[in-house]
């Protein structure tokens, strides 16, 4: 993904001794004590089962696109939802690089109860970034990454969603921990999100378009069926120290959703990690799909203030985005939210 209107010329690029060093001047201490008159709802998320499903899509190696550990995990991505129960469709095209590369995308589009009129879209990237072109060592610039954190870790969670709504038929206990009857479900982990113009090109000019092509495919065609009624877009929601300030268009397209998202935050002591702050405006999936789709959708994206090396975090685009930089806690925070969020969900409609 891309920075508009703060953008990366304002990052400074640091050596770093040691990863820990980087971490311990860009995170921050969690504190979950915050207390809240609304009541948790929904089952209990797995941090264990999420990292996990991270850990299977790395084990592939990076999904880079026209590779083959990417095309193998296209299949596992679509067979896992299937395992769910979802009904999934693969949406395919050839896109245009930046650079003019063919690039052979899948968009992975996963549905649950897809006759229902009321939906949510949730939705993440899949791919990995070709090119470590933020790594504070030049030599790794043109190094693959493997994707843990801005790739698996979206998917993780969404694949952990899944898991959950499979298995509610036969752990409902109340009525709170029961989906609404009547919402559907629209899973989209979309591809070729992070082919953007890397910082070593020659490519001076970055509008932006370059990056989140499957989703700016996926908005301009929209697949079949009822139109979402809002959207969350789950990146690099498993990082250490990581917090998530509210988002530039975000509270542009879709401010309604952001309020509930950060209170459902709130409902269940995450504060800390939803801080009522205000971020950047970044270039991400959401973006076609608020502007080309009309789906009123919110980017959860880090946002570390005090990081040198990145404003998206120490791993951002390193060689270092490896599964050993991911954190269980960040990844229950963001994911318990998603719960509260969705079971929650009554037959109010978003405000446009």
């Amino acid at each position: 993904m891309n920075i508009i209107e703060q953008t990366l010329s304002n990052i400074k690029i640091m050596t770093c001794l040691t990863m820990l060093t980087l971490l311990a001047a860009c995170g921050n201490k969690q504190n979950n004590s915050t207390t809240t008159t609304a009541e948790p709802v929904g089952p209990e998320f797995s941090a264990d089962s999420a990292f996990n499903f991270c850990q299977q899509q790395c084990d592939f190696g990076p999904r880079i696109m026209n590779s083959e550990a990417h095309e193998q995990c296209a299949q596992w991505i679509a067979a896992k939802f299937r395992e769910y129960g979802m009904e999934v469709t693969e949406q395919k095209a050839v896109l245009k690089g930046y650079d003019g590369t063919k690039l052979n995308s899948t968009n992975i589009i996963a549905s649950y109860q897809p006759q229902a009129k009321k939906r949510i879209l949730l939705c993440a990237h899949w791919d990995s970034r070709p090119w470590a072109d933020n790594d504070p060592d030049e030599a790794n610039w043109k190094t693959p990454v493997l994707a843990a954190n801005d790739g698996a870790s979206g998917v993780g969670v969404m694949l952990e969603i899944a898991r959950l709504i499979s298995t509610q038929d036969s752990t409902n206990t109340s009525q709170a921990s029961s989906l609404n009857a009547q919402l559907g479900i629209d899973f989209i982990c979309f591809d070729a999100e992070d082919w953007g113009t890397p910082q070593w090109s020659d490519s001076q000019e970055d509008s932006g378009d370059t990056w989140a092509l499957g989703a700016q495919y996926w908005a301009a065609s929209h697949h079949k069926g009822h139109k979402p009624q809002y959207g969350i877009l789950l990146d690099m929601v498993g990082g250490q120290g990581a917090t998530f300030y509210r988002e530039g268009f975000s509270k542009r397209y879709a401010n309604d959703i952001v309020n509930r998202v950060w209170q459902a935050a709130a409902a269940i002591g995450k504060s800390s990690y939803f801080p009522q702050e205000d971020g950047g405006y970044i270039t991400d999936d959401h973006v076609p799909v608020n502007r080309l789709a009309g789906v009123p959708c919110i980017d959860i994206v880090p946002h570390y203030p005090d990081c040198e090396q990145s404003s998206f975090g120490p791993t951002w685009h390193t060689v270092n985005d490896d599964m050993q930089h991911l954190d269980r806690n960040t990844l229950k925070a963001v994911g318990q939210t998603i719960v509260q969020m969705l079971w929650s969900e009554q037959n109010n409609t978003p405000e446009k």
